[in-house]
This record gives structure tokens, C-alpha cells and sequence, in this order.
């Protein structure tokens, strides 16, 4: 099993959980609002005045071979909105309950 942890700007919300639902990821913890600032380029996102906008996160625990397919519905919507930023990281999962 993997884990899926992705970052991810608010307004993506509605189009993360509809991948995850469309390659069966029915499974996941929200976290609503995270700041943070992104490696490459774009602007931070604090929830300050300064930097206004805030981030989600989510993970989702899956089977390897949705991995894939869910990564690359992920870099299309990245591709289409690259303004406003996501990321995605995968994990081994070794054990769980």
C-alpha cells in the first residue's frame, strides 16, 4: 500500500476529491488549512496579510496500482491551474491497522 500526501491550494478542493473518487481512493484525511510555501516558484501562503491565501493537505491510503493513474489526473490539474500550486508526495506504507 502507498499513502498520498498532497498540498494543495484551496480552490483545488472540489477537483482533488473528485480524482480520488473517480480512481476509487474512497479514504482520506483533510486538513483544511496549512501554510506553507512552495520549493519551486509561487507565492507563500501564510493566511497573513501579506500573504492572504492558505493551503489544504489531504492523504489518502491506496493500493499501489491506483497510484499512477491518480498522480497523473494530479499533474493534469496542476498543469491546467499551475497559479494556484499543488504537490504530491508518495510514501510506503509498511503496516496498519
Amino acid at each position: 500500500m502507498k499513502a498520498i500526501f498532497i498540498a494543495f491550494d484551496q480552490a483545488h478542493y472540489e477537483d482533488i476529491n473528485t480524482i480520488l473518487t473517480h480512481n476509487n481512493c474512497r479514504g482520506f484525511t483533510y486538513w483544511a488549512d496549512v501554510q506553507g510555501r512552495g520549493s519551486v516558484k509561487g507565492e507563500p501562503h501564510y493566511g497573513s496579510h501579506a500573504w492572504p491565501g492558505t493551503n489544504s493537505a489531504i492523504m489518502t491510503v491506496t493500493e499501489d496500482g491506483r497510484v499512477a493513474n491518480v498522480l497523473k489526473d494530479l499533474r493534469t490539474l496542476d498543469e491546467n491551474k499551475p497559479k494556484l500550486g499543488l504537490r504530491a508526495f508518495v510514501w510506503n506504507v509498511e503496516d496498519a491497522i
